[in-house]
């Protein structure tokens, strides 16, 4: 039934004169089948002959590797985890984790306001085309099918094998899935502000993710085409992992990248002649709405003058013993009504730019079958789904592409002034509205999709011959030659400080340029891609170095704040011999983090962070200040000694290497945090403890690609840094791992001769009936 509707989709389109840029292959038999091959590391190679077949095979294979991951986010989607895993207990969400009770209350609330079937029944752009349908279903079925015929109790991974809560999936949980990605940097950080409850920290105590993206046009290359580098910062545990997979129809699709667990298309990745890549905006997804109350009906509100009253939805979620919890949530025109910041006279509505947007999964599909990238820019413009991320991209002629083509409320700086309102949590003075008067309702622009959010012609853009960068920065430094400015301020502020790893990241470039970076003559190949990728530099340190050193020289003796003496000459002479990069064996980089990690707190309760550099930030220097440390303050000194003194009395060596303290499945994990300034960023859940051990690491460099789209077909290193497979009895849990850990990378299988010429190849054809 499914393909005969798909059939009759893409000839109603073709009488219409309406044609997708690639009609998808169909099966004539009923039937799908797909061809995994098994590569090293056991990266899967999926073909098929049309879209429902491709997305079958990839179902399969993931299911084969991650089956347990995807079950349980099923069970999140669905708002079933109270009564399998009890209401008090941790959601499994990796970015915005929140107690099972308050997120079976919001998924239970998406789910039965309609809206994925609401953007079901809606045409492509707005809807899912037909080939995204096609690879939705397949891969529902693909996993199914594993499942069936592994069944649960047999299921490899212990995680979840015999487990009631595993079961088959449906396509709705897939496009759910497809919706709550979008959804994540919005409506997914209001769980319990949604769900009824206050939280006081408000939604900006979120995990956010990161990135670094290089592309390289044909000036900073040396053979003249392009480059990319690849570098999302994404969780390592949970359903926000990339799966590692190459994609192919012949004729029609071949694309190799970085996919996200439970998606059917590549978020991050390359064909034959484009490559891509994305980092997380600064740009706003959402406004609050502040509502004025009617007096003595508090379930109404102002509108124009008028009166609108709030909706009710009625959720129940399943508990343990079978009872039921009910929850009543609200509703307005903007959205839902929160609990935070609600008084007798008003309340606050979240208006979410992402709240129905499905549109995303069928732009990366759009990219992966770009040839270049004015297709990859026409694909971006037709479908502007990008939920939350900047674009960066390169193609064999050797251009150099960014855009912020992402989500954003149209939200001009004259309205945002207008119609400003207090915020009932902090952190979100600058998105809180007047919901009183429709002359605060957003915009919208004649060439946007859909209304209320700003258009392609609004949105930053930038495109050169010698590279555009971004590692979570603004627009603003793209390219510090052609500096991007004048946009609204809801797409993130320009002029302001880049922070170091974005910093380093342009150094990093702007040596390789020149030659300066040790790795040989200028210019790009992918051999010095790779190593400067990989250099580890912990910027604060190198910027702070020589005022360090002088402190050091000044005296062999500091005080705490409680007044302990302590002999810093030890610590001294092992910051003085670190090289200042966060390899395994650096022997200071875990002393200076803990150092600089302690000037940044407050003195005092209730006094502002405070700013240890010597020389202060200044918009017209923004790659060279701030710079040097305050060597002579008494906080730095103070901070030095609470530093040393916390590692002397607990007995953790001074010399503790990042090999020694950071760990990921007992794998010695390098790098260093955000805050020092460190392209190989690397975050752990809690401090240092007694025994020189942070908490495992939980956030990095996930799925790291560098590409060279060279005109005799790309050549690409990879390294999914926690590896193919969840399952911890996988021989592919953590053999990349290990091989992160070491420093290498993947040589990518992408043609035919190349996944042919494995000595490690594995096949399997499967198959199964279409529902």
């Amino acid at each position: 039934m499914k393909l005969i509707l798909r059939l009759a989709m893409v000839l109603a389109l073709a009488a219409a004169g309406v044609v997708p840029a690639e009609a998808p292959a169909l099966a004539d038999d009923g039937r799908y089948s797909a061809e995994i091959r098994r590569t090293e590391y056991g990266i899967p190679h999926v073909s098929a002959r049309d879209y429902g077949g491709l997305g079958f095979g990839y179902g399969y294979a993931f299911a084969q590797d991650n089956l347990c991951v995807l079950a349980s986010w099923v069970v999140t989607l669905r708002g079933e985890r109270s009564r399998h895993f009890g209401p008090q207990a941790q959601s499994d969400d990796p970015v915005s984790p929140v107690a099972n009770l308050v997120s079976d209350v919001y998924y239970k609330s998406v789910a039965d306001s309609g809206v994925v079937a609401r953007l079901l029944a809606q045409p492509a752009p707005v809807g899912p085309g037909g080939e995204l349908r096609g690879l939705v279903d397949g891969y529902v079925d693909g996993y199914n099918r594993y499942l069936e015929e592994t069944g649960v109790a047999n299921l490899p991974d212990p995680t979840c094998r015999g487990k009631s809560w595993v079961g088959p999936i449906t396509a709705t949980d897939l496009w759910n899935n497809l919706l709550d990605l979008n959804r994540m940097s919005s409506g997914a950080r209001f769980k319990e502000e949604i769900a009824g409850e206050s939280a006081a920290e408000g939604p900006q105590r979120r995990i956010a993710a990161g990135s670094n993206a290089w592309a390289l046009g044909r000036a900073a290359t040396r053979d003249g085409g392009g480059m990319l580098l690849a570098d999302p910062h994404f969780p390592w545990n949970g359903i926000r992992r990339f799966y590692q997979v190459q994609l192919t129809i012949p004729g029609v699709l071949d694309v190799s990248g970085g996919s996200l667990y439970g998606t059917p298309v590549v978020q991050i990745g390359h064909n034959a002649t484009m490559a891509w890549t994305h980092t997380v905006s600064h740009a706003q997804r959402f406004t609050l709405y502040r509502l004025d109350l009617v007096a003595g009906d508090p379930m109404s509100y102002r509108v124009d003058g008028g009166t609108e009253p709030m909706g009710r939805q009625e959720v129940q979620v399943t508990l343990p013993d079978g009872t039921i919890a009910g929850r009543t949530l609200y509703t307005s025109r903007y959205g839902p009504v929160l609990a935070a910041g609600r008084t007798g006279e008003v309340a606050y509505a979240l208006a979410d730019a992402n709240a129905a947007n499905l549109r995303a999964a069928d732009e990366w599909l759009a990219m992966a079958r770009a040839k270049d990238l004015t297709q990859l820019r026409a694909a971006q413009d037709r479908y502007q789904g990008m939920a939350f991320v900047h674009t960066l991209a390169t193609d064999v002629g050797g251009s150099a592409y960014f855009a912020d083509a992402s989500v954003v409320p149209h939200v001009t700086d004259a309205q945002a002034e207008r119609c400003a309102k207090p915020s009932p949590v902090p952190g979100l003075e600058e998105y809180v509205l007047d919901g009183s008067t429709s002359a605060c309702l957003w915009g919208r622009d004649g060439d946007a999709v859909v209304p209320g959010i700003f258009g392609p012609a609004a949105q930053p853009r930038l495109t050169r011959a010698d590279y555009v960068a971004n590692s979570n920065n603004t627009f603003w430094m793209t390219n510090p030659a052609a500096p991007l400015t004048g946009y609204a301020r809801v797409w993130g502020k320009a002029r302001t400080q880049p922070g170091p790893r974005p910093r380093v990241s342009l150094d990093m470039i702007a040596r390789r340029l020149s030659g300066s970076d040790g790795l040989g003559a200028p210019g790009f190949t992918l051999e010095t891609l790779q190593a400067a990728a990989g250099s580890k530099r912990n910027y604060t340190f190198e910027l702070m170095r020589r005022d360090l050193l002088a402190l050091c020289r000044a005296g062999t003796e500091l005080t705490t704040s409680a007044g302990e003496r302590v002999d810093v000459r030890a610590a001294c002479a092992t910051l003085r011999g670190w090289d200042g990069r966060a390899t395994l064996d650096g022997e200071g980089a875990i002393l200076w983090r803990e150092f600089f990690t302690g000037l940044g707190r407050p003195t005092r309760p209730g006094d502002p962070v405070y700013s240890p550099w010597r020389v202060p930030f200044d918009p017209e220097r923004p790659l060279s200040t701030p710079r040097g440390l305050k060597h002579d303050d008494p906080v730095v000194r103070q901070a030095l000694a609470e530093a040393v003194y916390s590692f002397q009395s607990r007995g953790i060596p001074l010399t503790l290497t990042p090999g020694q303290a950071q760990r990921y499945s007992s794998i010695p994990i390098p790098g260093c945090t955000e805050g020092e300034g460190c392209f190989d960023r690397v975050r752990m859940r809690g401090p240092l403890g007694a025994d020189g051990r942070y908490p495992e690491v939980d956030t990095g460099s996930s799925f790291m690609m560098a590409v060279d789209l060279s005109r005799g077909g790309p050549r690409t290193r990879t390294i999914l840094t926690y590896s193919l497979s969840a399952n911890p009895e996988s021989p592919h849990h953590t053999d990349q791992t290990a091989l992160f850990s070491r420093g290498g990378w993947v040589t990518e299988r992408f043609t035919e001769a190349e996944i042919a010429a494995d000595p490690q190849l594995k096949k399997i054809t499967v198959s199964g009936p279409r529902d």
